[in-house]
């Protein structure tokens, strides 16, 4: 009989698949047929930063008394903000209610300042666990990757010494040293870190000669970047390990497992495919253990770690040379 169930964070899961932060994640009835279909865990939709700032400006700047009054303004943004947070912690509460796998409530963050005492609120509101994802984007020529680094830190810091209920850190892979930053964040006491976070990619509109977004959802080639550094980290963090990105099929979620992730976070698929490609996931998950005589996922988590493999270099080769190729 063959065993799915997961270990992600200190939670106990199902199995190795979370639904990912989406708007597929933003429901009680989706959060309910999330579970119905059998994933392990979801993630909430990200509380921004940014929405919360910007939500509360809209608001003065369709107020035409905003600025003969300043008591006013300071009144409808603090009003505008509650509302978004009391949305927030209520969709958390109201899931805990009807489901019974681990709600993991999101943050989408670039500094250590204001949402931090939402964070409290999250942890009372009942969520199993937190995922904050940061990405301060190297663009700054007067930064430098040291610089952009410590926010990462700081925001860790301050959260620590706020909740109690696991932390994972979601990530990019836009960092000087890479493998030393990883390493030196899952020595901070988060409980796991999410590799990686994901990108609306811009692109330009040169009839109308604006800028757009474009590759919204993620594709199946884009499962190598996460693939390579969840197999070459995977034996020297000291936490957790998530994949994320580029997850389509039941072939790509064994292919993190082997490579050392402890649970795989998936969306984009779901979009093209609906909920109940998570049972499919599944079962190609199980029929491919069934065939390989594994009973449990521990039997083989890691096994085509950078750590365990025979070729250890095919992980870290980057250049290719011609006669390997194949390619003229």
């Amino acid at each position: 009989m063959v065993n799915l169930e997961a270990s992600y964070m200190g939670l106990k899961l199902k199995n190795p698949i979370i639904v990912g932060s989406s708007g597929l994640t933003n429901s009680v009835e989706n959060i309910i047929e999330i579970a119905k279909h059998g994933a392990g865990a979801v993630v909430l939709k990200s509380l921004f930063e940014e929405q919360i700032k910007h939500a509360a400006s809209s608001t003065i700047v369709q107020n035409e008394y905003g600025n003969t009054y300043p008591e006013a303004e300071d009144y409808i943004r603090n009003y505008t903000r509650e509302k978004d947070v009391a949305n927030y912690l209520k969709l958390i509460e109201d899931s805990k209610k009807v489901v019974d796998i681990p709600i993991i409530a999101s943050i989408n963050c670039i500094s250590d300042t204001e949402w931090i005492t939402f964070a409290k609120q999250i942890e009372g509101a009942g969520a199993d666990a937190l995922e904050l994802n940061v990405f301060v984007l190297p663009s700054n020529p007067d930064r430098d990757g040291s610089q952009n680094e410590t926010v990462y830190f700081d925001i860790i810091e301050k959260i620590l010494k706020v909740v109690k209920i696991p932390v994972a850190l979601k990530i990019s892979h836009y960092f000087s040293s890479l493998a030393k930053t990883v390493t030196k964040l899952s020595w901070t006491g988060i409980k796991g870190i999410v590799l990686f976070n994901r990108f609306f990619s811009p692109d330009i509109d040169i009839e109308n000669l604006e800028i757009k977004t474009t590759n919204v959802f993620s594709t199946p080639s884009e499962l190598a970047i996460s693939l390579r550094w969840i197999a070459m980290m995977s034996a020297h963090v000291s936490c957790d390990l998530a994949a994320s990105t580029g997850v389509h099929d039941g072939k790509a979620l064994i292919k993190q497992l082997l490579a050392g992730a402890k649970a795989v976070q998936i969306a984009s698929v779901l979009y093209k495919k609906g909920f109940k490609e998570i049972e499919t996931m599944l079962e190609v998950l199980e029929n491919w253990m069934e065939r390989k005589n594994y009973t449990r996922l521990d039997q083989f988590i890691g096994k085509m770690s950078i750590a365990q493999t025979e070729n250890p270099a095919a992980y870290e080769r980057v250049q290719f040379m011609k006669h390997f190729s194949g390619i003229e």
